[in-house]
């Protein structure tokens, strides 16, 4: 809004041309993000705490560290979805297609997650929403983003999916590039909710993830520095790098209340939203397969669900004392300070191998 707002100004203030600039424009929409965090987080959890009692259900079978943390409120992520959406607004060029393409993933997640927590806070239970019908919700909005990406997207952009560490390649899968981008919208969702499950574990990540991804964005839709870097020219990706900006602000923010010990949760209502927009963001970059490696930690707590539910079918036995992996850890008696740092620590060696691929051609 302040770019189409004060940018065509310019010639008359000066000062004004500073909105032209994409890294002005991030830097602004961090502190934006940030500051509006911090002044609606506390009468946020108060308002949380009013309305829920005894807050986020505590799985009874779960580790017994976790039954101290009944009572800490959730639906946190209405503090990320609220700084991150205004933020967007005011610093990101609103003629920009693929904004409105990552917000509607973001948004329309962000909801189905409200849902899914709203059901378990008035149900008592750590169900929530049907697996099927959420899934169905996903899947939707995810068909709806990806097919507007391919009517946004220039040809053989728009249905090529570009290979890490190879310069020439970029495979076009057609009609089928839809589904591909469903999969990877939908599966960085779930990822990022089943990665949310200690304090302070998934967010860091998360802003690690959006700091690449802002930096991937900002790089692609600049031309000169894509063809130095030999990697796809995306004209007008670079303004999700005001909006992973956002993330990274809002993020920041939301650590703040959500350090250990937390004094509000994500839930669904944040963990599926920024899932699914980092996923929506690398299907606009055409760096998906790079969000799995920068990714790698939200990937390997999901391989881990699939593992052990397969193997319990199959075998009836488990792999793991508890999935997803974080919990394995927690019953192997590891502090959660520590589970959690360490982890952040992997994150941030992740982020770098996947920022690696796009100068290693």
């Amino acid at each position: 809004m302040l770019y189409n707002l004060l940018f065509p100004l310019a010639d008359q203030v000066g000062v004004f041309n500073l909105f032209r600039y994409i890294t002005f424009r991030t830097g602004g929409a961090i502190m934006t993000a940030l500051i509006i965090s911090f002044v609606i987080g506390p009468r946020l959890i108060t308002w949380l705490k009013s309305k829920q009692g005894a807050g986020q259900p505590i799985r009874d079978d779960g580790p017994e560290t976790h039954f101290k943390k009944r009572g800490t409120p959730t639906m946190g992520g209405l503090m990320i979805l609220i700084a991150v959406a205004v933020s967007a607004v005011l610093w990101v060029d609103l003629t920009n297609g693929y904004l409105w393409i990552v917000l509607l993933v973001f948004l329309g997640y962000g909801l189905i997650g409200f849902g899914d927590d709203y059901l378990k806070l008035t149900k008592r239970n750590t169900r929530g929403l049907p697996g099927r019908f959420k899934l169905a919700c996903q899947i939707g909005i995810a068909v709806a983003a990806a097919w507007l990406a391919v009517l946004v997207t220039a040809e053989p952009l728009s249905s090529g999916v570009a290979i890490p560490f190879f310069k020439d390649i970029l495979i076009n899968l057609g009609w089928f590039i839809i589904p591909f981008a469903v999969f990877v919208i939908v599966g960085a969702s779930n990822a990022v909710n089943l990665t949310d499950g200690l304090d302070g574990l998934a967010i860091v990540p998360v802003m690690i993830a959006a700091s690449c991804f802002g930096l991937i964005a900002y790089l692609t839709g600049n031309v000169i520095f894509a063809t130095y870097l030999q990697i796809n020219h995306v004209p007008g990706a670079g303004e999700l790098a005001v909006l992973c900006g956002a993330l990274l602000g809002a993020g920041l923010g939301f650590l703040w209340f959500n350090a250990p010990p937390a004094m509000v949760f994500m839930g669904d209502t944040g963990s599926l939203s920024i899932g699914g927009a980092l996923g929506a963001i690398a299907v606009v970059t055409k760096h998906e397969i790079v969000l799995a490696i920068i990714g790698g930690l939200f990937v390997v707590e999901t391989v881990s669900v699939i593992v052990q539910v397969t193997s319990f079918r199959l075998t009836g036995k488990r792999v793991f004392r508890m999935a997803p992996l974080h919990h394995h850890f927690e019953k192997l008696g590891w502090a959660e300070p520590t589970i959690v740092i360490r982890f952040w620590i992997i994150a941030v060696i992740l982020a770098l191998i996947g920022l690696s691929t796009l100068k290693l051609r």
